[in-house]
């Protein structure tokens, strides 16, 4: 092997590295406050955070942003099978180079990761929800699993933790559905429940036309309620962690909760008023986050 070669371990530690600089970009991207929190613990779990949610961020793009894959369905099949090579050293792409590092070193189970990978399946093919039941089911694939992960690399292994986790999880992704569900119409999905629609007398022509009427303000302070009943279901989870991760996740959990909030103040309106959080609300979530850390 000539001197300049470089041998099969640096190529693979090239790979790696290559992988997390682009994990790092992808997620100070898309995710303001993941960045935020993670910049407070050390280094190289801060990076394993980001590896962990470029997989996440891409593999959800492929279901749900037009023309980021030719074909969702094979896209996604390829990042399973990147998925499992990963896991066992094989040579993979960079991104997965980095993730495979974050899940031999942290010895991650798979199984969440497969779940994510299942519910983004279930995007390309399920377009509506009978009930709240079935949402949960979704939600039990395509949230809590990132719960588990976050839990088990901050080495919070605990059943008892998980089923905590799973609540706030679902409720931080109830939060983001019914801010986006303009947004989620546009690509032909809708996660309220069919017979939440029918209870309170919405049809989905209004919202196709963005109607809000005092029907459909009752649907959303109804789904409202019953979010923030799992986000408080499973806010004493912040209270049995250790360390920076306590901030990490009462992060997310008022972040969360600022969500739905924002909801309230537009009084049902999502489909005319801007529901992003402002800057003050993020330094005040995260105000809130240290007194958790704190005391």
């Amino acid at each position: 092997m000539a001197a300049d070669t470089p041998t099969p371990g640096q190529t693979a530690a090239a790979d790696t590295k290559r992988g997390e600089n682009a994990s790092r970009l992808i997620t100070r991207r898309h995710y303001e406050n993941f960045t935020v929190g993670s910049l407070l613990l050390p280094r190289r779990l801060r990076q394993d955070l980001f590896n962990i949610y470029a997989f996440c961020r891409l593999a959800d793009d492929f279901a749900d942003e037009a023309g980021v894959a030719a074909d969702p369905a094979m896209a996604l099949r390829e990042w399973e099978s990147e998925l499992e090579r990963c896991a066992t050293g094989d040579e993979v792409n960079p991104l997965f180079a980095a993730l495979g590092d974050t899940i031999r070193r942290r010895n991650l189970s798979l199984k969440p990761f497969r779940l994510l990978l299942d519910a983004f399946h279930t995007d390309l093919t399920k377009t509506r929800y009978r009930d709240w039941t079935e949402l949960r089911d979704y939600t039990r694939l395509s949230a809590d699993p990132v719960g588990r992960i976050v839990l088990a690399l901050g080495g919070f292994d605990h059943p008892d933790y998980f089923a905590l986790s799973d609540k706030i999880c679902t409720a931080l992704q109830l939060a983001n559905h019914w801010q986006d569900i303009a947004a989620d119409w546009r690509r032909g999905r809708l996660y309220v429940p069919l017979e939440d629609l029918g209870r309170f007398g919405v049809a989905e022509e209004q919202i196709a036309q963005g109607v809000v009427n005092d029907n459909f303000r009752r649907l959303m302070a109804f789904e409202v309620d019953r979010t923030r009943r799992l986000f408080r279901e499973g806010s004493s989870l912040i209270g049995k962690l250790s360390g920076l991760w306590r901030f990490q996740v009462a992060l997310y959990w008022h972040g969360g909760m600022a969500a739905l909030e924002r909801v309230e103040a537009a009084d049902g309106d999502i489909f005319g008023k801007s529901l992003k959080l402002k800057q003050l609300t993020k330094l005040r979530i995260a105000f809130k986050a240290l007194k958790d850390y704190l005391y």
